[in-house]
C-alpha cells in the first residue's frame, strides 16, 4: 500500500461494522495520497489490521456485544457489568485528544464518533452508517448529533442511503450526500467461487460473535431439518460462512445437540469445503474465511447478522431472517433491519426459537426460491438502500477534494 505525506486523517469508528467501513475508506484515502490512521473506539479494530491501516497506539479491549445499538436488555446490562460503557468513554476522550494532532477527523458510525470529532475542534467529515430515515420515515438524531453536524467544522456529511440524504439535507439545512457504502466494497468480487455442484444454493450467515453465532447456527439447523431434500428435481445446496473463532469442537457439540453429525465433505473438488454438517442426505458445507464466496455463490441467504446482511442486500440477494435470543440478533433487531433494508428481507412467523418459526421459515425459504419476481425486487432494493460498489473511492475523493 502506498504511503505519502498528504493530509493526516484520523478515522474514528465505534463498532465491528463501522470498523469495516472505516478500513475500506481508509484504504481508499491512502491510495489517493492521504495519511490515514485509525482509532477504533470498541474492540481491537481487526478490520483495520487486515487492510494494513495503522492504528493509534492505545490499549484496546474486545467485548461480546461489539457496540451494537439494537440488542437485548441482557446485552445492555452486560455492557455495564463488563465495563464496556466506561471503557468507551475513556477511549472517546483519548480519541478526541489524539485527533488534535491531525489535519482532519473522519467519524464513522453514530453520535459517539460525531461527539469525539466535535470535541477535537478539528475539521471533520462524517459517514453516518448507523442511522437511516428508513427506520421511522424521518430520522430523529440523538443530541448533540444535529447541532454538531450543522457546525462549520463538519466539512462533509455522508449518509448510508438516498432517502436519508434527502431527509437530513432538509433537517440540517446543509448538503448531505449519498455516495454508496464502503462496506459493500469488502464483498465486491468472489476470489474463489464455490463449486457449482448444486442449484439452487442457500447460504447461512449465523453471525460473528460467540457464543451467539453458535446458538444462531443451532436454530438454522433446526429449520433446515424441515426442508425437502430436493427442489424441482435438483439437490438443494447449503453453505455456511463461519468466522475463525468457531472451531471444529464447537461444531461437533452443536451438531450432536441438534441430531446432525460433523464429517468430511462427501464431494471433494476444487474450492470445495473440507467439512460438512450432515443430516440424512442433507449436508451443510462449512467455509471459514470465505464470506464473500458464500455470498456470491448463494441464491438466497438465511441471516442472523448485521453488517453481513447489509452486504448481502447490496449484492441483490434475498434475505431470510431468523430472530434469536441475542444479545444482538433479537426480534427487535430483525424487525428494525427489515425496515432498514426493505422488501428483499423476509422473516418467518412464530416466536423466536420455536418449532412454529422453524417450520414457517423453511416454508418461506422454498417460496422465495421459486418466486421469479424476487431477483428484480432485490436488484432495485440494492441500488436504493445500499448503492453500488465504489463507495470507498467516491467518499475518499469527496473528502480530499474538500481539503484541497
Amino acid at each position: 500500500m502506498i504511503r505519502s505525506h498528504g493530509p493526516r486523517l484520523l478515522l474514528v469508528s465505534n463498532g465491528h461494522g463501522e470498523d469495516l467501513s472505516g478500513a475500506y475508506l481508509g484504504q481508499a484515502l491512502i491510495r489517493l495520497g492521504a495519511h490515514a490512521v485509525a482509532f477504533p473506539l470498541v474492540g481491537h479494530g481487526e478490520a483495520y489490521r487486515q487492510l494494513d491501516i495503522p492504528k493509534e497506539a492505545v490499549a484496546t479491549r474486545s467485548f461480546p456485544t461489539h457496540g451494537m445499538g439494537y440488542q437485548s436488555l441482557g446485552g445492555i446490562l452486560q455492557e455495564l457489568c463488563n465495563g464496556q460503557t466506561i471503557d468507551g468513554l475513556r477511549q472517546s476522550i483519548a480519541a478526541a485528544r489524539f485527533a488534535r494532532h491531525y489535519d482532519a477527523v473522519v467519524a464513522v458510525g453514530d453520535v459517539v464518533p460525531v461527539v469525539v470529532a466535535r470535541l477535537s475542534r478539528r475539521p471533520t467529515f462524517c459517514y453516518l452508517v448507523a442511522y437511516s430515515s428508513h427506520y421511522e420515515g424521518r430520522l430523529t438524531l440523538p443530541w448533540p448529533c444535529g447541532p454538531s453536524l450543522r457546525s462549520k467544522r463538519f466539512l462533509g456529511v455522508f449518509s448510508r442511503d438516498r432517502f436519508t440524504a434527502a431527509d437530513l439535507s432538509t433537517q440540517l439545512g446543509r448538503r448531505v450526500e449519498f455516495l454508496g457504502n464502503p462496506f459493500l466494497d469488502a464483498v465486491g468480487v468472489s476470489a474463489a467461487p464455490l463449486p457449482s455442484l448444486y442449484h439452487p444454493r442457500v447460504g447461512l450467515l449465523p453471525g460473528s460473535r460467540l457464543p451467539e453465532a453458535l446458538n444462531n447456527l443451532a436454530l438454522m439447523l433446526t429449520m433446515l431439518a424441515h426442508l425437502p431434500r430436493r427442489l424441482n428435481g435438483s439437490s438443494l445446496g447449503l453453505a455456511a460462512a463461519l468466522v475463525k473463532e468457531i472451531t471444529v469442537d464447537h461444531l461437533a457439540t452443536v451438531a450432536a445437540q441438534q441430531g446432525w453429525r460433523l464429517q468430511r465433505h462427501r464431494s471433494r473438488g476444487p474450492g470445495a469445503a473440507a467439512l460438512e454438517l450432515a443430516h440424512g442426505s442433507m449436508g451443510v458445507e462449512l467455509y471459514w474465511g470465505r464470506f464473500a464466496d458464500v455470498l456470491h455463490g448463494s441464491q438466497l441467504l438465511v441471516a442472523m447478522a448485521g453488517t453481513a446482511t447489509e452486504q448481502a442486500v447490496g449484492l441483490a440477494k434475498p434475505i431470510l431472517q431468523m430472530p434469536g435470543a441475542g444479545p444482538q440478533f433479537t426480534s427487535r433487531f430483525a424487525e428494525a433491519q427489515q425496515r432498514l433494508l426493505g422488501p428483499s428481507v423476509f422473516c418467518g412467523m412464530g416466536p423466536p426459537g420455536s418449532v412454529a418459526n422453524a417450520k414457517d421459515t423453511a416454508r418461506l425459504l422454498m417460496v422465495l426460491l421459486r418466486d421469479g419476481d424476487v431477483p428484480t425486487i432485490c436488484l432495485h432494493t440494492a441500488h436504493e438502500r445500499i448503492g453500488r460498489r465504489g463507495g470507498s473511492q467516491a467518499m475518499a475523493q469527496a473528502i480530499l477534494g474538500s481539503l484541497n
